[in-house]
């Protein structure tokens, strides 16, 4: 089951680069180092040669960084010129008709327009933070100030599960089972059938090119991105936001890199390491996974969003979080359930708040 970040971060953070080892070189130039540019305009130049950019979110701590870059991207005056959707993660398909209207400039219900990010196939709180209705609210903002021929389209990506027929782990998992096939269903539908360009926004896993399972028959992931160049459907430009390896420490000059930069990773230093040091895994490049990372500062330097005290304090949404989370059983040895730790989140923040007041 491809879902669950919740529970996989309490297990391990898969999604970050885990080796400072390199492949052996066989006779290639030598490894550059990186060197950094502006990345909304690298971002951008992209489409030139790309139907689809795909920029790797940091989701499972709801980083305000990452956030902040998204924005200052679709907020570029250059962005609407050169992308016309934007395919997220963070949306259940179901909704679709609500996130158009939304984002047209429509009067929409908040409570109708909460169930695109509060309903996807993700049982965990992750989608709730502010950040991802910040998101919706900012590309409605974003059209406002462009002409209807022109405004940015948000595909939601998540399949359209209907949770008043979710009774079950297994009644989920035929909906999250789906996760990448359907995301890559509604990119060819409603992005390259109509000659489209589109900015992809998922956990940088849909989004890696090669398989690192030892013996695999298909060398390709079985990801978003991985899927649609298996059968040269579409070249993707895919950037990973890097906050949890020391990169100072392998280049120390990007101590001064402006924030945000972006760098591609083809021909150097960091480009030529393994994605995955584990010997239990097939030996990958950096650069044979993506193409750029993008730099937002040091991992110290890293804030992450908070859900809001009045979900917290919310009795029906609650019961909603815990009884979904309840569909999945505790990490094993884990001294707690999901459901749990919701609870426990909730209390820790009660207690900073009345501490700062």
């Amino acid at each position: 089951m491809k879902t669950l970040k919740f529970v996989i971060v309490l297990l391990s953070i898969t999604t970050a680069l885990t080796a400072q080892s390199q492949i052996p070189s066989r006779g290639e130039s030598p490894a550059t180092q990186l060197k950094p540019v502006e990345p909304n305009g690298a971002i951008l130049d992209a489409f030139k040669t790309h139907p689809i950019a795909a920029l790797g979110n940091i989701e499972f701590s709801g980083n305000e960084q990452c956030h902040a870059f998204q924005l200052s991207l679709i907020r570029d005056p250059r962005f609407a010129a050169a992308v016309n959707d934007i395919v997220v993660e963070f949306g259940n398909a179901k909704y679709q008709d609500v996130a158009d209207r939304f984002v047209r400039g429509e009067d929409v219900p908040y409570d109708s327009l909460r169930h695109i990010w509060q309903d996807t196939t993700q049982v965990e709180f992750i989608w709730d933070l502010p950040i991802y209705e910040d998101f919706f609210r900012a590309v409605r903002a974003v059209n406002a100030s462009l002409p209807p021929s022109r405004h940015l389209r948000v595909l939601l990506g998540d399949p359209p599960i209907d949770w008043a027929t979710v009774r079950s782990r297994e009644d989920l998992d035929k909906f999250a089972s789906q996760r990448d096939t359907y995301a890559v269903d509604v990119i060819r539908r409603e992005v390259l059938a109509k000659k489209h360009h589109a900015l992809l926004i998922f956990g940088t896993q849909h989004l890696l090119r090669k398989n690192t399972v030892l013996g695999a028959a298909d060398e390709g992931a079985r990801g978003i991105v991985g899927l649609l160049e298996k059968d040269g459907t579409a070249a993707v430009f895919t950037v990973m936001p890097e906050v949890r390896r020391d990169l100072i420490a392998l280049q120390p000059d990007i101590a001064s890199w402006p924030k945000p930069s972006l760098a591609t990773v083809r021909g150097t230093v960091l480009g030529g390491m393994l994605w995955d040091s584990n010997p239990q895994r097939r030996p990958v490049r950096v650069e044979d996974q993506i193409d750029a990372i993008l730099y937002l500062g040091p991992s110290a330097s890293m804030t992450m969003s908070k859900l809001s005290p009045g979900l917290c304090a919310d009795r029906e949404y609650m019961e909603m979080r815990t009884s979904r989370l309840g569909l999945i059983p505790p990490p094993p040895g884990a001294p707690f359930t999901p459901a749990d730790q919701l609870k426990r989140y909730c209390a820790d923040s009660a207690k900073q708040s009345t501490t700062t007041k």
